[in-house]
């Protein structure tokens, strides 16, 4: 008869140790001079790319930079609303800059922030990668199959839409209700 232990060890690696292995993964993504991170996207159903970066690599940021701010807030979409998901950087400094993360995937925007922010560790694992003839990170090589989609006209930011947008109608207002009774028939 065998314990539920050893029946746990022979299946595989726990979840913990399959976490921390993500967590882990080269190359450690070290932010330097950072105060905060600011990510604004879509709930569900488009900004993709931004979304499998909040799922895939903010972890592994938020692990090797435990004193960062990040800031992420996700917001419910229609489909007829039209927003480019976005990335606010501030540095220590000061100085912000905004990443246009619209039609990019999770790989394109790690390595645009760790570009931005990597510092010495970043551009030590790039020359190691291309030294080697690996990808600098994991997905990269799939980046030049991406369809884009035409956009006419360029997207504004959703702190832009929200200023421009009007007011949400709510349909259980009504600004006067209907007349009932005695007060329907006087004027």
């Amino acid at each position: 008869m065998t314990s539920r232990v050893a029946k746990r060890a022979a299946a595989g690696p726990s979840h913990l140790k399959r976490v921390l292995e993500h967590l882990n993964a080269g190359p450690k993504l070290t932010l330097s001079n950072l105060k905060s991170l600011k990510l604004s996207l879509a709930f569900q159903n488009d900004h993709f790319g931004a979304r499998h970066f909040v799922k895939e690599q903010l972890p592994r940021i938020r692990y090797a930079n435990p004193d960062l701010d990040i800031q992420v807030e996700k917001v419910r979409k229609s489909a007829t609303e039209a927003w480019r998901p976005e990335l606010e950087v501030e540095f220590e400094n000061g100085q912000q800059t905004t990443l246009d993360l619209h039609e990019k995937w999770s790989s394109t925007i790690l390595k645009e922030l760790m570009e931005l922010a990597g510092g010495e560790p970043w551009a030590k694992w790039k020359a190691e990668a291309a030294t080697k003839g690996l990808p600098v990170v994991a997905g990269e090589e799939n980046e030049g199959k991406a369809v884009k989609r035409p956009t006419r006209t360029p997207l504004p930011s959703l702190k832009t839409f929200r200023a421009n947008a009007p007011p949400p109608v709510d349909p259980t207002a009504d600004p006067e209700p209907p007349k009932t009774g005695v007060a329907a028939a006087l004027p």
